[in-house]
């Protein structure tokens, strides 16, 4: 599958936080994350495997127990079922895979 680039398909998912999927496959997706300055994500888990990669901004990610500050290049995995948080330090853009699919990421499953 092959997506294009487009400024079109952002959707707030809190307040601050905006998701768009980039694209996904069978057994992965593909996520991008715009958070404002201040905007937080709460303390959640979900069953799927996390690996995200800092584009821009700074971030603020609690996994588990442990809390780092990630600046632009930085990456991390969170195991499925761990709980973790976020708090934007600045405007940021991060980009997300989960596995398996997040269904709830999916663009049919984005309200209309």
């Amino acid at each position: 599958m092959f997506t294009p680039a487009s400024p079109d398909g952002y959707r707030e998912v809190l307040p601050g936080i905006q998701l768009k999927t980039l694209t996904h496959g069978a057994k992965t997706l593909f996520a991008e994350f715009r958070l404002k300055k201040g905007s937080a994500l709460p303390r959640h888990s979900h069953p799927h495997e996390q690996t995200g990669y800092l584009v821009s901004g700074a971030l603020r990610l609690t996994v588990g127990a442990e809390t780092n500050d990630a600046r632009p290049g930085d990456s991390w995995c969170i195991a499925g079922g761990v709980e973790h948080e976020a708090v934007a330090l600045a405007d940021t853009v991060a980009i997300e895979v989960f596995s398996p699919v997040r269904e709830d990421y999916l663009p049919a499953a984005a309200p209309r």
